[in-house]
């Protein structure tokens, strides 16, 4: 709350005209012998100026970096209306409308957001929402084995796909018996090859993965895999940053017969970086798969004397309690992510999107041609990327560049050597529309310099002075 407008005379009025003596008789029902009493360790109250100072000095320890790590989050800039806007009672205070009747405003925005998703998608259905793009993954998995013929509980998972989501996959659906198969990807390439599929198609899986972009940032072969999915029996699950889709094809139109299910982390539309959350995560369907959708899904209608509304649909509250025969309430309240994120689009529009990810993809590309125009530094995938690329460090541990550069305010990628141990010597490396080009001078010449000095055998920079 940035303003408490009740004064301690306000607080005796309004107590007085209830009639209690002070705030504590309005807890009265409470047992004494539950009241924990005073709080010894928190200091007394300060006025709004101590506290304004208070929290600046406290975000100042935490210093001012120049951030180039993605990874699954990533830094875009968020117009000031959307978070105002979010910011509302009516929104913020939303929660999972049950009573329809009573919440038409927040179901016709939940609404909308659906028909943003699949118009981003291709595809016929959304729900809204999952819990984040991790949990999104797993979601999918269950849901394609559920509409799978037969019983089959193996999925194909590309070995590009996000590490944790991956994680987060097995340990939600290897306690119910499915088997996550690991597909290898092409170290020259940087994705899964079509062809490397084929030893994986005498046993029948329920479904392939198909990160775009994946991990490394590289642009899989989407059409070809799509077609191999189904040439194969399985469903296509497509894994997409929704910014990329402002530039590529939809997965509804991958391949001959498009992907049957699309999920992703929703954080690029309008979510802050935050510490880590809390982000969303969205699931599109064709329509064929709609009763196998975990989460909410919000119908258009009319009453009963022809005026449109809004409602819930295909989900009776009381499914919830058909166990293994349910699917999925994971949503929790993921609906106030999914505002900023329908009010995001809604201010960028179809052409604002677009702009970001070219701007976002152009930077990376400029980086990239900075950085490895240094002796030590070199591409190493050869397929197209979108925003994010890996480069190699030759003579110098990652962990060292990867230190001092932070020593100099610059967070400078993501170490891939703890997921690829065959990648140990790189480091995944983003810049979205954010970035300025100072900013990727400043990296690539911050860079150079630590790595003139190691192969020098001059001592690095010291320690990041801001832990």
């Amino acid at each position: 709350m940035p303003f408490i407008p009740h004064t301690e005379r306000d607080v005796a009025e309004m107590l007085a005209s209830i009639g209690a003596p002070a705030l504590d008789a309005l807890f009265d029902e409470i047992p004494p012998e539950l009241n924990c009493g005073g709080l010894a360790h928190v200091p007394s109250g300060l006025s709004e100026m101590a506290v304004t100072r208070l929290m600046h000095e406290r975000a100042a320890q935490d210093g001012f970096y120049s951030n180039f790590i993605g990874a699954g989050a990533y830094e875009h800039h968020i117009p000031a209306a959307v978070w105002q806007i979010v910011g509302r009672g009516e929104f913020y205070t939303a929660y999972t409308p049950y009573q329809a009747e009573a919440s038409q405003g927040t179901l016709q925005l939940l609404y909308e957001y659906q028909t943003m998703m699949t118009r981003l998608t291709g595809m016929d259905v959304s729900n809204a929402s999952l819990y984040d793009g991790a949990t999104a993954v797993a979601e999918a998995v269950l849901m394609a084995v559920r509409a799978s013929k037969g019983g089959v509980r193996r999925v194909l998972v590309p070995a590009t796909l996000h590490p944790r989501y991956r994680a987060v996959a097995e340990a939600m659906v290897k306690s119910q018996g499915i088997e996550l198969v690991s597909v290898p990807w092409c170290t020259h390439c940087g994705h899964t090859l079509p062809a490397a599929l084929d030893a994986y198609a005498a046993e029948p899986a329920a479904a392939l993965l198909i990160p775009q972009p994946n991990f490394f940032g590289v642009l899989e072969p989407v059409d070809a895999l799509t077609d191999w999915a189904h040439a194969h029996a399985m469903l296509a699950v497509a894994v997409v940053n929704p910014l990329a889709l402002a530039l590529l094809k939809p997965p509804g139109e991958w391949g001959s017969k498009g992907a049957d299910i699309c999920v992703g982390e929703g954080q690029p539309l309008g979510a802050p970086l935050s510490s880590g959350g809390p982000y969303f995560g969205f699931m599109t369907a064709r329509q064929s798969l709609v009763r196998q959708m975990p989460g909410r899904i919000v119908g258009r209608t009319v009453d009963a004397e022809g005026k449109p509304g809004f409602a819930l649909t295909l989900q009776a509250r009381e499914q919830h309690i058909r166990r293994s025969k349910a699917t999925s309430n994971i949503c929790t309240n993921q609906g106030l992510l999914v505002t900023a994120a329908t009010i995001h689009m809604s201010l960028l529009g179809p052409q604002g999107l677009k702009n970001v990810a070219m701007a976002s993809h152009a930077n990376t590309r400029a980086l990239l041609e900075k950085l490895t125009a240094l002796a030590s530094v070199e591409r190493v995938f050869t397929s197209p990327f979108f925003h994010e690329v890996v480069i190699r460090v030759r003579n110098t541990p990652v962990a060292d560049v990867l230190r001092a550069l932070r020593a100099q305010g610059i967070l400078g990628g993501y170490a891939l050597g703890g997921d690829y141990p065959e990648l140990a010597d790189c480091i995944l490396v983003c810049a979205t529309e954010t970035k300025t080009g100072d900013d990727l001078t400043a990296y690539a010449q911050q860079l150079e310099r630590i790595l003139s000095r190691r192969n020098g055998r001059d001592p690095l920079v010291p320690p990041c002075a801001y832990k």
